[in-house]
């Protein structure tokens, strides 16, 4: 078996593993991010539904000196 031929093809065999972890961890920030997004606008929403059922509560403070 040729010596250079083997050389080249674990050379890229190895850019190849490393094209396919970056293009991974690309994808895992990108969902991270995503994932921040939501659980972000789900607590905004919960926020937003807990003052429409109780409209009442924290429009006034009872202050007697």
């Amino acid at each position: 078996m040729d010596i250079g031929a083997m050389s080249i093809g674990l050379s890229q065999a190895n850019l190849g593993q490393q094209v396919s972890l970056s293009v991974m961890k690309k994808v895992m920030d990108t969902s991270q991010q995503n994932a921040d997004m939501i659980n972000e606008m789900m607590n905004t929403n919960v926020k937003v539904m807990e003052k429409s059922v109780t409209p009442h509560l924290g429009n006034t403070i009872d202050i007697k000196l």
